[in-house]
């Protein structure tokens, strides 16, 4: 069952809608914006929640999503400027017994969302001169031994070398939550650790490169990630419910909870060993992975992330300039500074403790999906294919009056990131007698062929 309410491509208003079959709720939601820069400004957009037989379709796929992903809750949004806007919610904050219903304005932890804020800092900087992305790291963070020939710019294209400290302290933040970390001893695990590739010349995911790209723009400037954060991305946007919280703090009232499955004793995931990490301290993340957001605010930055909103077009050339992840990866998947390019869609996906994420916007067609999860067992894949299937269906909306749907050629379809996300479900939750696979809309007009999908290549972390 669905229930649409007219939004405006300023997010002042939200459609929310749910499918019943997993515990869903029908709500609505209302945000404001108030920043100064409309990352989707000259795209359009109308003032409409997408049609139900849409609506229908993402309910049923945000419902399969959370009970592959053995989720207690998730929420997503679509926004296709060209047809309107949907926005879901589904089951509860959290696995315990009278657990609050999710909302589409239920906060949640980014992952490493979080990077598009700091590395949308670090060209901020760059375009006032205040450093260079070509500056080495130990020009600023001179206090670490071992950063010499890496720039600022290898960080954020996640080119640095070095190796991602999650992958030795994974399950010690899933045993320890609370614990406060300092980032030099997230640092210190990663250096510990044998390199992936001489500087520039390997890209691999690193929570690290993050956590030093915001490291080394606090000592460029003498400020704080929040003060920065604040002046060159939260203020011009308008994002008033996202922030870094204290790494003592608890967490936010009413968030969305966290969840994993601990290693079995063959290094796999033992679903019965589910630990509730909701209580975590954002030092596990940082500059890197620890903020706070909502699903409007998530959407919002990513568009401004994804169409170079916040700075100028020779830095957005840049920041777009992309590099191959692999030799052998697709060739749809490349690399930009601060996030991915997968076919026409740019943005993040992220695996955090207890926490799955993702967010991509086509720049030209203003396309924008974001998915969240509330158990990281199935990993980073996982999320990108469940939002590679929200897109699919997103790009397939027909037009209302007056409006042009775009041409957007997406490698996959949603049937084919349907089908990878059961593959790669790991602790699925059964949702009863299986429902009807979501059927993409026919547009008014003849859609464009789908390439298949090359062969698939890591996800980011």
């Amino acid at each position: 069952m669905s229930a649409g309410l007219g939004v405006g491509r300023h997010r002042s208003a939200r459609a929310v809608v749910a499918a019943t079959a997993v515990g869903v709720v029908t709500l609505l939601a209302f945000s404001g914006c108030t920043g100064t820069v409309d990352p989707t400004e000259g795209l359009g957009g109308v003032e409409t929640p997408l049609t139900s037989g849409v609506a229908e379709s993402l309910d049923a796929l945000l419902a399969e999503t959370v009970a592959l992903a053995g989720a207690s809750g998730g929420l997503a949004t679509v926004s296709a400027p060209w047809a309107g806007e949907w926005s879901g919610a589904v089951g509860t904050v959290g696995f315990d017994e009278g657990a609050e219903p999710v909302s589409t304005d239920t906060p949640f932890r980014m992952g490493r969302l979080t990077g598009e804020i700091t590395c949308l800092v670090l060209l901020k900087l760059a375009e006032t001169g205040q450093l260079a992305l070509d500056d080495e790291v130990s020009e600023y963070v001179d206090d670490i031994p071992g950063l010499d020939g890496i720039t600022l710019e290898q960080l954020c294209r996640d080119t640095a070398g070095l190796a991602d400290y999650m992958s030795t302290l994974r399950t010690h933040f899933l045993r320890n939550p609370e614990r406060v970390w300092p980032e030099g001893e997230l640092i210190a695990s990663s250096l510990a650790s044998d390199r992936v590739g001489e500087p520039g010349q390997t890209w691999s995911p690193s929570r690290t490169n993050l956590l030093l790209a915001a490291l080394a723009a606090e000592r460029a400037t003498h400020r704080s990630w929040e003060e920065l954060a604040s002046q060159y991305v939260f203020g011009p946007l308008g994002l008033a419910h996202t922030s870094l919280p204290s790494p003592t703090a608890a967490a936010p009232s009413g968030a969305l909870g966290a969840y994993a499955a601990l290693p079995g004793g063959d290094g796999a995931p033992d679903c019965a060993a589910r630990v509730d990490v909701s209580d975590q301290s954002s030092s596990i993340g940082g500059g890197a992975a620890g903020a706070v957001s909502t699903l409007a605010d998530a959407a919002r930055l990513n568009e401004a992330f994804a169409t170079g909103a916040l700075i100028g077009d020779h830095l957005e050339r840049q920041q777009w300039t992309t590099t191959s992840i692999a030799a052998d990866a697709p060739a749809w998947q490349t690399q930009g500074i601060g996030g991915m390019q997968y076919g026409t869609m740019r943005g993040v996906v992220s695996e955090a403790p207890g926490m799955l994420t993702a967010s991509l916007t086509d720049p030209k067609s203003g396309l924008t999906v974001v998915v969240v999860l509330n158990n990281s067992t199935s990993g980073a894949e996982f999320v990108r294919e469940a939002a590679f299937a929200f897109a699919s269906l997103g790009s397939k909306t027909a037009p209302v009056a007056d409006e042009d749907r775009p041409l957007i050629e997406l490698p996959w379809s949603a049937d084919q990131a349907t089908e990878q996300m059961k593959a790669l479900a790991k602790c699925p939750i059964e949702s009863g007698p299986a429902e009807e696979a979501p059927a993409e809309e026919a547009p008014a007009e003849e859609a464009p062929a789908e390439e298949a999908p090359a062969e698939e290549a890591p996800a980011e972390g």
